[in-house]
């Protein structure tokens, strides 16, 4: 069995999960960068063969890298490929449906399209349907994944499916539980913020897509009105090359002394479990994988009504859906967590980690993959 991914780091999509599949399956990950992938092979226990692979699109390189694979699963002959990621996914297809490899699974972990516009979007559209094509079967991370493949007509409802309720890996509920990270007063001490600060935390990239632009505006907004005790917290790198945030953006996150970047950060959950409310108002996700973590940690979130994140987040439960783009709607609902923090608040508080434990709890969603993958 190959697991592919165009870089290393999307290999901790399944972090755990390729050490628990190799106890059934003889597993190889094939990425790029040649360091780190053996750096994950070592933990994960499992073999892994390079392959350089670029994200962006790159016509000469991406035929190179079909014929590695191609080459490569001639002398191997593995029986099920395992392709994630868009670049990846698509090469490992192609070259897997042309070796003639008898189980081919494309797991669509989002859709880069919808983030393009014009010729790109165009191209984007064609290389999912190329890959959906090759495939044998799809895995879709979320049910709102699916149904959004079934309507733009990438492939047919029934060769898509959701195994349990989605995700690609679940949540670790050990590794991700508040209780054995030390009180929270003690980390906000640490952090330099006070036991009644009202803290909103974002963490992810820092880019446009992610609704960066309108959760500045909302939170500056907001800080004016209440700007002893209210904080914005941003963990994440900010890309500048591709789908860059706005200069107002820009100069709000740098001059509002109420907003803290932390960059990117190793161990992202105190900077979770300190919060009151965690917010991702994204344009567009395959799942959400922080509104899971930070639900883990007893966090109530804002998300957007967008796929993947609507089925993590239940509107009035365990936080709030508001409309993708809409700054308006955004501040309006920032100011309700806020004024609402002593009671509803709480009361979402305590019901997000439960409601993340019954659904994706770790184990259940391996053991469920590990049936599917079996069943091949």
């Amino acid at each position: 069995m190959c697991v592919i991914t165009t870089i290393p780091a999307s290999l901790n999509f399944f972090k755990g999960q390729l050490a628990y599949l190799n106890e059934t399956f003889d597993v190889t990950a094939i990425s790029s960068c040649k360091e780190q992938l053996v750096e994950i092979g070592q933990r994960e226990g499992i073999k892994v063969y390079y392959i350089p692979m670029k994200r962006e699109i790159s016509l000469w390189k991406d035929m190179i890298g079909l014929l590695r694979f191609i080459g490569y699963f001639i002398k191997t002959r593995p029986y099920i490929v395992h392709g994630n990621t868009p670049k990846g996914a698509l090469l490992s297809m192609v070259a897997a449906k042309l070796t003639g490899v008898p189980r081919r699974i494309y797991m669509c972990h989002g859709l880069r399209y919808q983030g393009a516009n014009g010729y790109t979007k165009k191209l984007l559209i064609l290389m999912e349907k190329i890959t959906c094509k090759c495939a044998t079967e799809i895995l879709c991370v979320s049910n709102g994944l699916k149904a959004q493949l079934v309507r733009d007509d990438i492939c047919n409802e029934k060769k898509s499916k959701v195994v349990l309720n989605g995700s690609a890996n679940g949540i670790n509920i050990t590794y991700y539980d508040k209780h054995n990270l030390g009180e929270i007063g003690k980390w906000r001490e640490k952090l330099g913020f006070d036991k009644d600060d009202f803290i909103f935390t974002f963490v992810g990239r820092v880019v446009r897509d992610k609704g960066i632009n309108e959760m500045a505006y909302a939170f500056n907004k907001l800080s004016h009105q209440h700007p002893n005790n209210i904080h914005l917290i941003v963990v994440g790198p900010e890309e500048n090359s591709l789908n860059p945030i706005s200069n107002e953006t820009r100069k709000i996150l740098s001059e509002n002394r109420c907003v803290h970047m932390y960059g990117r950060q190793n161990d992202v959950r105190p900077y979770m479990m300190i919060s009151n409310v965690f917010i991702l108002p994204s344009y567009r996700e395959g799942f959400g994988l922080v509104l899971m973590e930070a639900g883990a940690l007893g966090v109530p979130c804002i998300t957007t009504n967008i796929i993947g994140c609507a089925e993590i987040i239940k509107d009035g439960l365990n936080g709030k859906i508001v409309p993708p783009r809409d700054r308006e709607a955004l501040y309006e609902t920032m100011k309700w967590f806020y004024e609402h923090r002593d009671n509803e608040v709480k009361e979402m508080a305590a019901k997000a980690r439960p409601m993340i434990i019954e659904r994706y709890e770790q184990h259940k969603v391996w053991e469920a993959l590990l049936k599917e993958y079996a069943s091949l």
